[in-house]
Protein backbone atom coordinates (compact mmCIF):
# COMPACT_ATOMS: atom_id res chain seq x y z
CA UNK A 1 0.00 0.00 0.00
CA UNK A 2 1.43 3.44 -0.69
CA UNK A 3 0.14 6.87 1.19
CA UNK A 4 0.59 10.60 -0.21
CA UNK A 5 3.07 11.90 1.97
CA UNK A 6 6.64 12.07 1.27
CA UNK A 7 9.52 13.54 2.44
CA UNK A 8 11.32 15.91 -0.05
CA UNK A 9 14.35 14.78 -1.69
CA UNK A 10 14.23 11.29 0.63
CA UNK A 11 15.69 8.62 -1.88
CA UNK A 12 15.70 6.11 1.15
CA UNK A 13 13.32 3.33 -0.23
CA UNK A 14 15.13 4.03 -3.85
CA UNK A 15 18.66 3.39 -2.20
CA UNK A 16 17.80 0.19 -1.00
CA UNK A 17 15.44 -1.66 -3.25
CA UNK A 18 17.43 -4.32 -4.70
CA UNK A 19 15.11 -5.19 -7.88
CA UNK A 20 14.72 -1.30 -9.03
CA UNK A 21 11.22 -1.42 -8.44
CA UNK A 22 11.03 1.56 -6.87
CA UNK A 23 10.31 5.21 -8.92
CA UNK A 24 9.73 8.62 -7.18
CA UNK A 25 7.58 11.55 -8.72
CA UNK A 26 5.64 10.34 -8.26
CA UNK A 27 6.27 6.94 -6.10
CA UNK A 28 5.70 3.97 -7.84
CA UNK A 29 6.28 0.15 -6.80
CA UNK A 30 6.10 -2.20 -9.64
CA UNK A 31 4.83 -5.54 -8.30
CA UNK A 32 6.34 -7.52 -11.00
CA UNK A 33 10.31 -6.25 -9.85
CA UNK A 34 9.45 -6.34 -6.34
CA UNK A 35 10.90 -9.02 -4.31
CA UNK A 36 8.88 -8.34 -1.04
CA UNK A 37 12.32 -8.22 1.03
CA UNK A 38 10.25 -5.16 3.02
CA UNK A 39 13.31 -2.85 3.31
CA UNK A 40 11.63 -0.13 1.53
CA UNK A 41 8.98 -0.10 4.28
CA UNK A 42 11.96 -0.09 7.35
CA UNK A 43 13.74 2.55 6.06
CA UNK A 44 11.07 4.79 4.37
CA UNK A 45 10.88 7.82 7.28
CA UNK A 46 7.60 8.56 6.15
CA UNK A 47 6.61 5.08 6.27
CA UNK A 48 4.63 5.64 2.82
CA UNK A 49 5.44 1.90 1.41
CA UNK A 50 3.47 -0.17 3.61
CA UNK A 51 3.38 -4.01 2.47
CA UNK A 52 0.21 -6.07 3.60
CA UNK A 53 -0.88 -9.88 3.63
CA UNK A 54 -3.54 -9.46 1.04
CA UNK A 55 -3.08 -11.93 -1.27
CA UNK A 56 -5.03 -10.71 -4.17
CA UNK A 57 -1.73 -9.44 -6.31
CA UNK A 58 -2.32 -11.25 -9.77
CA UNK A 59 -3.22 -9.43 -12.55
CA UNK A 60 -3.47 -10.12 -16.68
CA UNK A 61 -2.07 -6.50 -17.07
CA UNK A 62 1.48 -6.15 -16.74
CA UNK A 63 1.01 -2.29 -16.41
CA UNK A 64 -1.64 -2.41 -13.46
CA UNK A 65 1.11 -4.50 -11.33
CA UNK A 66 2.84 -0.51 -11.16
CA UNK A 67 1.12 0.65 -8.08
CA UNK A 68 1.22 4.65 -7.19
CA UNK A 69 -0.75 6.35 -4.34
CA UNK A 70 -3.73 7.04 -6.64
CA UNK A 71 -4.70 3.14 -6.70
CA UNK A 72 -6.96 2.29 -3.60
CA UNK A 73 -6.78 -1.13 -4.79
CA UNK A 74 -4.05 -3.99 -5.38
CA UNK A 75 -3.95 -5.57 -9.42
CA UNK A 76 -6.94 -5.78 -10.68
CA UNK A 77 -8.21 -8.00 -13.82
CA UNK A 78 -8.68 -6.02 -17.40
CA UNK A 79 -12.02 -8.26 -18.97
CA UNK A 80 -11.16 -7.26 -21.80
CA UNK A 81 -7.43 -8.83 -22.08
CA UNK A 82 -8.87 -12.00 -20.99
CA UNK A 83 -9.27 -14.23 -24.43
CA UNK A 84 -12.70 -15.65 -25.52
CA UNK A 85 -11.48 -18.70 -26.08
CA UNK A 86 -9.37 -19.15 -22.93
CA UNK A 87 -13.74 -18.31 -21.02
CA UNK A 88 -14.79 -21.37 -23.97
CA UNK A 89 -12.02 -24.10 -23.31
CA UNK A 90 -10.84 -23.58 -19.49
CA UNK A 91 -13.72 -22.50 -17.39
CA UNK A 92 -14.09 -26.02 -15.26
CA UNK A 93 -10.31 -27.51 -16.39
CA UNK A 94 -7.03 -26.27 -17.04
CA UNK A 95 -3.45 -28.09 -17.24
CA UNK A 96 -0.26 -26.70 -17.00
CA UNK A 97 3.65 -27.36 -18.06
CA UNK A 98 5.87 -25.35 -15.78
CA UNK A 99 9.47 -24.76 -17.02
CA UNK A 100 12.48 -23.65 -15.33
CA UNK A 101 14.04 -20.92 -16.59
CA UNK A 102 16.57 -19.92 -14.13
CA UNK A 103 15.04 -20.40 -11.41
CA UNK A 104 16.28 -20.87 -7.52
CA UNK A 105 13.58 -22.76 -7.12
CA UNK A 106 11.03 -21.24 -5.02
CA UNK A 107 8.80 -20.25 -6.97
CA UNK A 108 8.59 -23.94 -7.95
CA UNK A 109 7.76 -25.32 -4.37
CA UNK A 110 5.14 -22.39 -4.08
CA UNK A 111 3.29 -23.98 -7.03
CA UNK A 112 4.03 -27.33 -5.95
CA UNK A 113 2.15 -25.95 -2.62
CA UNK A 114 -0.81 -25.10 -4.47
CA UNK A 115 -1.69 -28.46 -5.25
CA UNK A 116 -1.22 -30.04 -1.47
CA UNK A 117 -3.83 -30.61 0.72
CA UNK A 118 -3.93 -26.98 2.58
CA UNK A 119 -4.07 -24.81 -0.77
CA UNK A 120 -5.76 -28.29 -2.85
CA UNK A 121 -5.67 -25.91 -6.71
CA UNK A 122 -6.97 -29.51 -7.84
CA UNK A 123 -10.36 -29.33 -6.60
CA UNK A 124 -10.68 -26.64 -9.32
CA UNK A 125 -9.28 -28.61 -12.35
CA UNK A 126 -6.26 -26.93 -12.21
CA UNK A 127 -3.73 -29.25 -12.42
CA UNK A 128 0.69 -29.59 -14.05
CA UNK A 129 1.04 -32.29 -16.24
CA UNK A 130 4.50 -34.10 -17.49
CA UNK A 131 4.07 -33.24 -20.96
CA UNK A 132 3.41 -30.33 -22.86
CA UNK A 133 0.88 -32.62 -25.54
CA UNK A 134 -1.08 -33.13 -22.51
CA UNK A 135 -1.44 -28.96 -21.30
CA UNK A 136 -2.88 -26.55 -22.11
CA UNK A 137 -0.85 -24.14 -21.27
CA UNK A 138 3.04 -22.69 -20.16
CA UNK A 139 3.94 -21.33 -16.90
CA UNK A 140 7.54 -20.01 -16.48
CA UNK A 141 9.49 -19.04 -13.74
CA UNK A 142 13.22 -18.12 -13.59
CA UNK A 143 14.69 -14.52 -15.17
CA UNK A 144 14.97 -16.80 -18.83
CA UNK A 145 18.25 -17.54 -18.65
CA UNK A 146 20.17 -17.59 -22.78
CA UNK A 147 20.08 -21.33 -22.02
CA UNK A 148 16.20 -21.64 -21.23
CA UNK A 149 15.27 -20.72 -23.80
CA UNK A 150 15.18 -23.72 -26.53
CA UNK A 151 13.33 -25.29 -23.52
CA UNK A 152 11.11 -22.32 -22.97
CA UNK A 153 10.21 -22.41 -26.98
CA UNK A 154 9.94 -26.41 -27.20
CA UNK A 155 7.66 -26.65 -24.67
CA UNK A 156 5.31 -23.91 -25.76
CA UNK A 157 5.56 -25.20 -29.16
CA UNK A 158 4.15 -28.94 -28.02
CA UNK A 159 1.15 -27.47 -26.30
CA UNK A 160 -1.90 -27.71 -28.68
CA UNK A 161 -4.13 -24.76 -29.51
CA UNK A 162 -5.80 -22.28 -27.78
CA UNK A 163 -3.05 -21.93 -24.92
CA UNK A 164 -2.39 -19.97 -21.89
CA UNK A 165 1.26 -18.54 -21.04
CA UNK A 166 1.90 -17.57 -17.23
CA UNK A 167 4.71 -15.69 -15.70
CA UNK A 168 4.82 -16.66 -11.85
CA UNK A 169 7.28 -14.91 -9.55
CA UNK A 170 9.26 -11.59 -10.07
CA UNK A 171 12.32 -13.10 -12.14
CA UNK A 172 10.09 -14.45 -14.91
CA UNK A 173 8.39 -11.21 -15.15
CA UNK A 174 10.67 -8.69 -15.12
CA UNK A 175 14.36 -10.57 -14.64
CA UNK A 176 14.19 -9.48 -10.92
CA UNK A 177 17.04 -8.52 -9.49
CA UNK A 178 18.96 -10.36 -12.26
CA UNK A 179 17.15 -7.93 -14.86
CA UNK A 180 20.41 -6.19 -16.21
CA UNK A 181 21.81 -9.45 -16.22
CA UNK A 182 24.08 -10.32 -19.60
CA UNK A 183 22.69 -13.91 -19.36
CA UNK A 184 19.37 -12.98 -19.54
CA UNK A 185 17.41 -13.53 -23.31
CA UNK A 186 13.87 -12.37 -22.77
CA UNK A 187 12.91 -12.37 -26.51
CA UNK A 188 10.12 -14.84 -25.93
CA UNK A 189 8.13 -12.55 -23.66
CA UNK A 190 8.25 -9.80 -26.17
CA UNK A 191 7.16 -12.01 -29.07
CA UNK A 192 4.11 -13.79 -27.09
CA UNK A 193 1.03 -12.37 -25.58
CA UNK A 194 1.29 -13.20 -21.64
CA UNK A 195 -2.27 -14.18 -20.08
CA UNK A 196 -1.10 -13.95 -16.51
CA UNK A 197 0.89 -12.14 -14.25
CA UNK A 198 1.28 -14.01 -11.02
CA UNK A 199 3.70 -11.53 -8.75
CA UNK A 200 5.69 -12.55 -5.57
CA UNK A 201 9.35 -13.61 -4.91
CA UNK A 202 7.85 -16.66 -4.46
CA UNK A 203 4.53 -15.84 -5.27
CA UNK A 204 2.33 -17.19 -2.62
CA UNK A 205 0.25 -20.63 -3.22
CA UNK A 206 -3.14 -18.25 -2.77
CA UNK A 207 -1.78 -15.66 -5.18
CA UNK A 208 -1.57 -18.62 -7.36
CA UNK A 209 -4.77 -20.35 -7.23
CA UNK A 210 -6.59 -16.53 -7.16
CA UNK A 211 -4.59 -15.82 -10.23
CA UNK A 212 -5.51 -18.45 -12.28
CA UNK A 213 -9.49 -18.94 -10.92
CA UNK A 214 -9.56 -15.20 -11.85
CA UNK A 215 -8.50 -15.68 -15.47
CA UNK A 216 -10.73 -18.65 -16.10
CA UNK A 217 -13.64 -17.43 -14.37
CA UNK A 218 -14.10 -20.82 -12.87
CA UNK A 219 -16.08 -18.93 -9.92
CA UNK A 220 -18.12 -16.09 -9.46
CA UNK A 221 -16.50 -13.15 -7.91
Amino acid sequence: MLNSTCTDGCKECINICPAEAIQKDPVRLDLGKCVFCTECENVCPAKKITFTTDYHLASNSREALVMDASLSELPLFDPGKIREEIKGYFGKSLKLRLVSAGSCNGCELEMNAAGNVNFDMGRFGIEFTASPRHSDGLVITGPMVENSNFAIKSTFDAIPQPKILILAGACAISGGIFQNSLALQRDFIKNHFVDLYLPGCPPHPLTIVNGILNLIKSRKH
